[in-house]
């Protein structure tokens, strides 16, 4: 809970079933098509192979009526046994071709849409990982899932069908008219008197529909959110028995959903409604008018073509349903995967063309004047001037939004100042690439983060290439050594994600093991002993200990006696710098900092009492 969401607050449009929908509609369809294109691309090759197995199905399904018509006029002319066997046996082969032409369509198709997918899906995850840290800020984690998701899913689908499919019917369409006018120009143009009807029948209806698979992805998205959101913080909703209120906001949210899907699927099914209710009057047009020219024997219409023209009559009404539904699922992948390519334009992480890598770091840390605020809000920071030399400790104190995690972030490079330096070992942090820099940063959060695997494996986290021993020397340095082999499979035990099965002490001491593994110059420690029993910790400041001798520590504490024996702190309210020095010093000078220790000295006092 408490994550900043781009869609918090706003008001939703189906809070009352019926209510009109109008949601942004997809800003550049062109270009997404295009950019979905570059990905089908890659198997050009393959591509016109299931291309010509269109065009060769297509032009079989042209020929089979056709033959079919012939069959019957030279069956009632000459009803001769061997001319209908042979006529059966050509369009057997017809059919026969037509289904192995559309066998292997199909199955070139599916690779090339799973491969353009996969390489999608890669291409948006490994963008992810390059993401600065103010865009998780802007969004919603189950938001962001649902578009690794949902939304690549939903263009897959698309890909493996609706892209033959549309080719299919536009060249049937097309070749089922020229077969008609060739046939018979006066039946051709009595059937095409249904074509206005179904072409503003199908714009009326496809333009609504547009709109609510638009709105559809954008409520599954915001409710994949909420419920990722609701899972974990489901210990908060308990705790302030909120439950009744996180139901509320799911049936808001589920009834936007419920809507938006349920008027885009009622306008898509008028389609073959109308497409069925115009095919009949269009067989009604061309046995009745076609039966009495036959039986005139005007116009050159016999019952042969009548007969195949009946059958293209459904094969010309029939491709613009498909293309009517085809042009709604393809709206709704290429919203899709628009949402998707929206990610994939966000900026990355990107180091100066000039910045080196950094070999190595003796932990000289150094702010200049350095100032930095959110979104182009208020200044988090005004004007910050520090300097750590290698292997201190530096405390942060203050109340809540000081500034004091804001410094930690900019340390780390989650995000850049927008004006001032950072020095590290006397360079700019903005010379030296990303990845080098947090290479010799060590963090030990308050609420530690562990993986879906082995207790092994997390702590190998923090240097991928350590061997077994250096795991398990790590571990004992980090005084995790003992619960660890008292674990069911030791260090092979598989933890959650939620680190449910050990205790919040035995996380931290996990946490611990990693950074040590990691042998970081720099460390970071956020409340690292918050919430934690006094047994533990004493074993966390034990390992604690060993972890900070000879690196710079960087240091934010609530609970000011653990940090007496920092070499500087560093007083921060509403973004600035108001006291600095030691411990005794602060004390001494009687000011923010000592009523801090005054206050917390009285409640702890209280509280023995």
């Amino acid at each position: 809970m408490g994550k900043q969401t781009e869609n918090r607050g706003r008001s939703h449009p189906h809070q009352n079933r019926g209510m009109k929908i109008q949601p942004p509609k997809i800003d550049d369809i062109k270009g997404t098509v295009f950019r979905i294109w570059k990905y089908l691309s890659r198997e050009k090759g393959k591509f016109i192979l299931v291309l010509s197995m269109v065009l060769i199905s297509s032009i079989l399904s042209l020929l089979g009526p056709y033959y079919l018509g012939v069959a019957v006029d030279r069956v009632i002319a000459n009803p001769d046994p061997d001319t209908l066997l042979w006529m059966l046996g050509l369009l057997l082969l017809i059919y026969l071709f037509q289904f192995t032409a559309v066998f292997l369509q199909n199955f070139w198709m599916i690779g090339i849409a799973q491969n353009s997918v996969f390489t999608m899906r890669n291409d948006l995850f490994s963008h992810l990982q390059e993401l600065n840290m103010s865009f998780y800020q802007k969004k919603q984690h189950g938001e962001i899932m649902s578009r690794v998701t949902n939304d690549i899913e939903n263009v897959s689908k698309t890909l493996n069908s609706s892209v033959i499919q549309f080719t299919t019917s536009t060249i049937t369409l097309i070749g089922t008219i020229g077969m008609m006018l060739w046939l018979s120009p006066l039946l051709t143009l009595l059937t095409l008197t249904i074509v206005p009807v179904m072409f503003y029948g199908m714009k009326w209806i496809t333009k609504r529909t547009s709109v609510f698979f638009k709105e559809q992805q954008k409520n599954l998205g915001e409710l994949n959110g909420f419920i990722e959101e609701s899972i974990t913080g489901h210990n908060i909703i308990k705790m302030f028995s909120q439950e009744e209120k996180m139901i509320d906001s799911f049936k808001k949210k589920n009834e936007a959903l419920r809507n938006s899907g349920y008027w885009a699927m009622t306008y898509t099914g008028f389609i073959p409604k109308l497409m069925n209710m115009l095919n009949n009057v269009s067989f009604a047009i061309i046995v009745g008018l076609g039966g009495a020219l036959a039986i005139g024997g005007g116009w050159g219409v016999s019952i042969g073509v009548i007969v195949t023209f009946t059958t293209y009559s459904r094969q010309f009404t029939r491709p613009l349903s498909d293309l009517a539904n085809q042009f709604n699922m393809i709206l709704s992948a290429v919203a899709g995967a628009e949402r998707v390519f929206n990610i994939l334009d966000e900026p990355e992480e990107k180091d100066a063309e000039s910045a080196k890598d950094l070999s190595d770091l003796n932990g000289k840390v150094e702010f200049k004047d350095v100032s930095f605020s959110y979104e182009g809000d208020e200044d988090t920071l005004n004007n910050i001037n520090f300097h750590a030399a290698p292997g201190e400790t530096v405390a942060l104190v203050g109340p809540t939004g000081a500034g004091k995690t804001t410094i930690i972030s900019l340390l780390a490079r989650f995000y850049e100042p927008e004006s001032g330096q950072i020095l590290v070992d006397g360079r700019n942090m903005s010379e030296i690439t990303r990845k080098s820099l947090r290479k010799h940063v060590g963090t030990v959060l308050q609420d530690s983060f562990l993986f879906e695997t082995t207790v092994r494996e997390n702590i190998r986290y923090g240097r991928l290439d350590a061997t077994d021993e250096e795991v398990e020397g790590a571990a004992k340095s980090a005084n995790a050594h003992h619960f660890i082999t008292n674990l069911p499979n030791g260090y092979d035990t598989v933890l959650q994600s939620d680190g449910s099965g050990i205790s919040q002490g035995q996380r931290q001491l996990l946490s611990i093991a990693r950074a040590m593994l990691s042998n970081p110059s720099l460390l970071i420690l956020d409340e690292a002993t918050s919430s934690i029993d006094t047994i533990t910790e004493i074993k966390i400041n034990d390992a604690l200990g060993k972890l900070m001798e000879g690196r710079t520590s960087f240091v934010i504490a609530h609970r000011l006696n653990t940090i007496q024996n920092a070499d500087q702190i560093l007083v921060l309210n509403e973004g600035e710098i108001i006291e600095r020095g030691s411990h005794a010093e602060l004390v001494k000078q009687d000011g923010f900092y000592a009523g801090l220790v005054s206050t917390q000295s009285q409640k702890a006092s209280s509280f023995g009492n």
